[in-house]
């Protein structure tokens, strides 16, 4: 039985922005936080805490937690891959959540943090008792699920084993990426289903990259599988640095007409999506990938 409401997590300010050559004002990044809440989001991705030298958009992390609005009913997500970045993320003083990230291959842990896959999940546990430990909340993600760059298909059976590992630091969620973007619905639902099995009570989070246009279809699957909590970028930005052929997230405009149009309720306001859409695709100077921005509004408004 589908979900009556799922959780919205906006990730445009970190997952959005990373991989964009184009550095984007402190001051824009703030701006696009601000619209994002505007339009209903209540958690949201600010930003990552890695070296700069490899992630240069994100080298103002502490500068944009310093902006952040002081508002009681949103919660901050810090994306961390490491002990120094979650030290680094605390000392904000501004987030509510650290996000740790373990890989499902080899060859994708050592590219993206340079080290194994089981050394990524002993780091994300580590990290999840960090947040805990200062305060705040802890949430864990596995990359690659559905699909490596270096390694190609990804055991199943792996998955559900790292995510089954990660439920024992207690996260606020255990999520799973399709980091480059190769899963289809099917092996979405099945996957899905096994880890929602494994980790419960805990709620299963899905991240999804549009590469080869399957990731709307994919957001679907997950939540008729069982996944509660879903992230999106504004516009359908996005990109990983250390994943060859990466491309953009499920947009937010998307994910959030689908679910909607479907029954499922999200907390967010399309109207402000579409308008925070047309300020973004000005700062960045193009148009931006999403789908329903671009489209006449439906069902149109009847002026009385």
């Amino acid at each position: 039985m589908t979900a009556r409401a799922i959780s919205f997590v906006e990730v445009g300010p970190r997952d959005g922005l990373q991989n964009e050559k184009a550095i984007v004002s402190t001051a824009d990044k703030l701006e696009l936080i601000r619209r994002s809440i505007a339009a209903g989001a209540r958690r949201i991705e600010v930003t990552s805490f890695v070296n700069p030298k490899r992630v240069p958009q994100m080298a103002d992390a502490e500068d944009v937690c310093a902006g952040l609005p002081l508002t009681g009913d949103v919660s901050f997500i810090g994306l961390v891959l490491n002990a120094r970045g979650a030290e680094r993320a605390i000392a904000t003083g501004r987030l509510h959540e650290l996000g740790a990230v373990c890989v499902a291959t080899d060859g994708f842990a050592i590219a993206n943090q340079g080290q194994t896959s089981d050394e990524s999940v002993a780091a994300a546990k580590a990290i999840v008792a960090m947040a805990k430990g200062a305060g705040l909340k802890g949430q864990a993600t596995i990359g690659a699920s559905f699909g490596c760059p270096f390694e190609g298909e990804v055991s199943e059976d792996r998955v559900v084993a790292m995510a089954a590992e990660l439920a024992e630091a207690e996260p606020v969620e255990v999520a799973l990426a399709d980091t480059i973007g190769v899963a289809d619905p099917a092996h979405v639902s099945r996957l899905v289903r096994r880890v929602v099995a494994a980790v419960s009570p805990l709620p299963v989070r899905v991240h999804f990259h549009n590469t080869r246009g399957t990731g709307i279809a994919n957001v679907w699957a997950a939540v008729e599988a069982g996944a509660t909590v879903v992230d999106a970028a504004l516009g359908g930005l996005g990109g990983c640095p250390f994943a060859p052929g990466a491309a953009g997230n499920v947009s937010s405009e998307d994910v959030v007409y689908m679910l909607h149009r479907a029954g499922v309720e999200t907390g967010m306001d399309l109207s402000q999506l579409i308008e925070a859409n047309r300020w973004l695709s000005g700062v960045m100077a193009r148009e931006l990938p999403s789908m329903v921005a671009k489209a006449p509004r439906f069902p149109k408004i009847v002026q009385e």
